[in-house]
């Protein structure tokens, strides 16, 4: 067998070329780590909208309360706040592009404190909720001022109120034009420097006052507005403005037991513009009227007309409550005065977790139902019906003896509910 030592060298230095490869296509893979853009399903070019548009789709799809009890989709929502994290941040996002996931691992990780925020936190920045940290940067303090916040009131029936809701509000809003990336020019070569102030945004104005004496003064420069560079040619499609106006949806998550007068807010959703940070929307919740029930607090009161003989001898009856799935069973054994209060307990609004550390005392898990009785008086009675009543009650007249009645009487004279220290029902 003939044995050609040139062709072994090649195939040995084939083989070890092939391993050299394999091994960089690992290391490189190693680097790469998690791909966050195909965890948001967006191109690698894909826009800041782009990609704030996928993650709030995504994010409300696999929400660990929409979810209960699925692990895979808990795992999927913080990849996808993680990845949202990323890619919102042009530097960390250059980062990534250039490095991959370590590379973020050894510029001090995504929150600059060595790991991610908290996915709920980036959650709340579009469906409501305060965010304890902020996106943009590590704080150190921003170039642009902040924009003006944008209040908008939100009509909420009790009923969502009680059993929490999303509701989705369509917006319209200034928003950097994306051809242009806000510079107003069509393209970066038409943005010059002005030739005026040379870039500087003020010009220097000097007055002659009188022989050796000469005021300087600064005023911002009339030809760039202050800007220091002109456009030469405008955006075609902003004209110019560096903004255009579109449309938004955001998604408020009515939480149970949520109040008349809550504020949702929304960071960094108002109007956008190149020269400042956007403001925030807060959305102030505005509870509308109930035909059967009103709300104080926690607890729920209504109101029920009972007929004179159900007030004289008792009464069984149900009311349906507010989500009218269930029954509320309302029961009187003995004598139903006007103006009594009937009070059941549990029965009322859902306590928020962040408030129950003050509530839990007297309310659990839910407030009260306060129920108010009025009785509705026949208008006439005939001669044969007073005979009979005088029968029964008999003839005597009251000639106001008894304290407790008499005090009882002035108590319900001329008012619509009993005060606070009338006896009442606990059940």
């Amino acid at each position: 067998m003939l044995v050609y030592p040139g062709r072994c060298r090649l195939l040995r230095t084939a083989i070890v070329a092939l391993y050299i490869c394999l091994l960089c296509f690992s290391i490189v893979g190693a680097a790469a780590g998690k791909d966050y853009y195909h965890i948001l399903g967006v191109s690698r070019d894909a826009s800041q909208q782009e990609i704030k548009r996928q993650y709030k789709t995504l994010s409300r799809k696999h929400h660990p309360d929409k979810n209960p009890g699925d692990e895979r989709a808990h795992e999927r929502f913080i990849e996808l706040a993680e990845a949202y994290e990323v890619l919102s941040d042009d530097e960390k996002r250059e980062i990534y592009n250039r490095y991959g996931e370590e590379g973020l691992k050894n510029q001090g990780g995504p929150g600059g404190g060595g790991g991610f925020h908290d996915p709920f936190d980036i959650f709340a920045q579009f469906f409501g909720g305060q965010v304890r940290f902020d996106r943009r940067g590590s704080g150190s303090g921003r170039a642009k001022p902040r924009g003006p916040d944008v209040h908008v009131r939100v009509p909420v029936t009790l009923l969502e109120l009680y059993t929490g809701t999303e509701i989705e509000v369509d917006i319209s809003k200034q928003a950097i034009c994306p051809h242009c990336d806000g510079s107003g020019a069509a393209t970066p070569d038409d943005v010059e420097t002005c030739n005026v102030c040379g870039g500087s945004g003020v010009r220097v104005v000097k007055h002659i006052l009188g022989p050796g004496i000469v005021q300087q003064m600064q005023s911002t420069c009339d030809e760039c507005g202050g800007k220091g560079k002109k456009v030469s040619k405008p955006c075609p499609h902003c004209k110019g403005s560096r903004v255009h106006r579109e449309a938004d949806v955001l998604a408020i998550r009515i939480e149970p037991g949520m109040r008349d007068g809550e504020q949702v807010s929304f960071e960094g959703e108002a109007d956008q513009h190149p020269d400042h940070e956007p403001g925030s929307v807060v959305f102030h919740l505005q509870q509308q009227t109930h035909k059967t029930f009103a709300r104080h607090g926690n607890d729920l009161h209504a109101e029920v007309t009972i007929t004179l003989l159900d007030a004289l001898i008792g009464f069984n009856r149900t009311i349906p409550h507010v989500d009218h799935k269930i029954a509320i069973e309302l029961s009187r054994a003995g004598v139903t005065p006007p103006g009594h209060v009937q009070i059941l307990a549990g029965k009322g609004m859902p306590i928020r977790q962040h408030v129950t550390a003050a509530a839990a005392a007297s309310g659990g898990a839910f407030g009260d139902m306060h129920i108010t009785y009025w009785i509705q008086f026949p208008k006439t009675v005939d001669a044969a019906t007073k005979v009979e009543l005088a029968s029964i009650f008999g003839s005597a007249t009251w000639d106001g003896s008894d304290a407790a009645s008499k005090q009882n009487t002035r108590s319900h004279r001329g008012k619509q509910a009993p005060p606070e220290s009338m006896a009442h029902d606990e059940l």
